[in-house]
């Protein structure tokens, strides 16, 4: 057994090349190619996701508008507080013009002076904020299709970054796996976790744990655990590169598994694995949460959400947010197509026992689904 403060001075940063400006003006350009086909003049991107996407602008939503205006026509437009854009200046990657406003001056002013025609707004942005645009006098409609379209493809940049930050936290997870101890409490786990993504040279964005009868939870308890021989171990966990997250849950045995314990994580192994077996170019998103959720049935779990079995979907996109278009869930006929990434999780929830969720991501190519890890095998050796 080997304690975390040593596994934790064995870490050193990591990283992958960020994205380069030249992708970021490839971005905007097939934005405004899909604007004129749309029949948008120009779209509003907010201080969301989607503006550091096509910008590379990192800005923090607050209750004042701070954005970028793309126009079909080739301009760009910041939009920021007078008073941020010393700031705004030194952060710009994409050139463009800066509108300003002060503090007692109507910022949904600027945008309507500068667009003639419909425009398409952020779907990341406040109701607030949206409604302020809709009473503007504007022609409105969501960019979400045609943004969420282009984000849902990543390019092999992105899958770099990614798969550099899937390896870190695929890292972090077995190291938590050698050090855990008898004794040893979810909080304690949870700090190393922050620490060991830090060290990797990521920013940590969750974790979160949990031991025996906890692990039946998907999102937890509200209360510490310390850990005992035999308990079922779960542990979820996600860092931060260049703005593209990892996430990946591991579930296993403390100890010596009982067969109960070795049942219900091969049915869930078996769910997780018919998901990827789905999952090929063309086929619906849909399709992967029923190939998942119809092994879950053939063991003899659910059937549809009820539990004991799955309550919740099988898996979500994944890149500038945690959680991103395609949703692998029924009603989702987003066909899947190379430079998908997205997760395969169908966790099994045993209410007042236990559950197993195994977490993976997973990339499509032409040719099928890849992981970017390697899956568990087994309850008791879950990193081989």
């Amino acid at each position: 057994m080997t304690d975390y403060d040593t596994l934790l001075a064995g870490f050193r940063p990591v990283d992958a090349p960020a994205i380069p400006a030249t992708e970021l003006s490839g971005r905007l350009d097939t934005l405004r190619h899909a604007m004129r086909a749309g029949g948008m003049d120009a779209i509003w991107l907010d201080a969301t996701s989607s503006l550091t996407y096509y910008t590379g602008l990192a800005l923090h939503a607050s209750e004042r508008l701070h954005g970028a205006l793309v126009g079909a026509d080739g301009s760009l437009t910041y939009v920021t507080p007078n008073f941020e854009r010393p700031k705004l200046e030194t952060m710009i990657r994409i050139p463009g013009a800066i509108a300003v406003w002060e503090e007692d001056e109507d910022p949904f002013a600027l945008i309507p002076a500068r667009v003639s025609g419909r425009i398409g707004l952020d779907p990341g942005m406040s109701f607030g904020f949206a409604n302020r645009l809709m009473a503007a006098n504007l022609s409105v409609t969501s960019a979400g299709p045609l943004i969420a379209a282009q984000r849902r493809i990543k390019s092999a940049t992105e899958l770099a970054i990614l798969q550099t930050a899937m390896d870190a936290s695929h890292a972090v997870q077995k190291a938590v796996h050698a050090g855990l101890r008898p004794g040893v409490t979810t909080g304690e786990v949870a700090a190393f976790v922050t620490a060991a993504h830090q060290g990797l040279g990521l920013k940590p964005v969750f974790v979160a744990v949990q031991f025996g009868e906890a692990t039946a939870y998907p999102h937890g308890v509200p209360y510490e655990q310390s850990l005992k021989d035999g308990d079922m171990v779960l542990v979820d966990l996600g860092g931060n590169l260049h703005g593209y997250h990892s996430d990946i849950t591991r579930t296993y045995v403390f100890g010596t598994p009982t067969d109960r314990q070795r049942h219900l994580w091969a049915c869930e192994h078996r769910a997780l694995m018919a998901g990827f077996a789905a999952a090929r170019p063309g086929v619906a998103c849909a399709d992967v949460d029923a190939a998942a959720r119809a092994s879950l049935v053939a063991d003899g779990f659910g059937p549809g959400y009820d539990v004991p079995g799955l309550p919740h979907r099988t898996g979500h996109g994944l890149g500038l947010d945690l959680h991103e278009e395609p949703w692998i869930v029924a009603g989702d006929t987003t066909p899947l197509a190379p430079g998908m990434c997205f997760s395969i999780e169908p966790m099994l929830c045993v209410y007042g026992e236990c559950g197993v969720r195994l977490e993976d991501i997973a990339y499509m190519t032409a040719e099928g689904p890849r992981w970017f890890c390697t899956p568990s095998a087994s309850p008791e050796r879950p990193f081989g």
